[in-house]
């Protein structure tokens, strides 16, 4: 069984009670991040449909998962909602979707269990407009160096019970996939934050 089949697993196993564990992203967060958005969406990792209540009508949102329990629990959320909503399972590695494809990605605390991150982002980057745009809400290692310290410590215990690692060098991960970042604030230290990416095409 190879990483990304592992890591499916584990997150079938925990759909049930994952909305009870993604505390993690206050409601505030979710709002504020998809308050503005219009066009062509794409959801990378939307788990258990938790954003989707608060994407606007103007949205035409494509949301994506590899988990298909959790992706189960996200369509019957989809199901009660207003919006405008496609739910498939699919790799955020192996994105099936043609270049240039969305005026905006969203995910939010997912790039700490895709296997290969600058893979995902790279798809990221193929996938949405030259003048779209990329917003993230992302958990990474702590700048603060005894802080990270403790978190690669801690991080086979994520990485084995939910299969999310704590201690992801995302920053260093959107530069090597060739994103750039617009703008961040910092949620909670620097480990929480808030991005705008865009694809850099120099």
């Amino acid at each position: 069984m190879n990483s990304t089949d592992k890591i499916k697993k584990r997150y079938d196993r925990v759909s049930g009670v994952f909305d009870m564990m993604d505390h993690m992203i206050k409601d505030e967060w979710r709002k504020d991040l998809l308050k503005d958005l219009n066009g062509t969406v794409l959801e990378i990792g939307i788990g258990t449909g938790a954003n989707l209540p608060y994407y606007p009508a103007s949205a035409e949102v494509t949301g994506i998962d590899f988990s298909t329990k959790m992706l189960e629990k996200a369509k019957e959320k989809a199901a009660s909602l207003p919006g405008s909503f496609t739910l498939k399972e699919m790799d955020a590695e192996k994105l099936e979707f043609p270049d240039d494809s969305f005026d905006y990605v969203i995910s939010t605390c997912v790039f700490c269990s895709v296997p290969d991150p600058v893979r995902g982002l790279q798809e990221i980057r193929r996938v949405v407009k030259p003048e779209g745009k990329v917003l993230m809400l992302e958990h990474m290692r702590s700048e603060t160096e005894w802080v990270g310290k403790m978190m690669d410590v801690l991080n086979p215990v994520g990485l084995h019970v939910i299969g999310a690692n704590i201690n992801r060098r995302t920053m260093q991960n959107i530069q090597k996939a060739g994103l750039r970042v617009e703008d961040q604030e910092f949620l909670f230290s620097t480990i929480m934050r808030k991005l705008v990416l865009t694809p850099d095409h120099n």
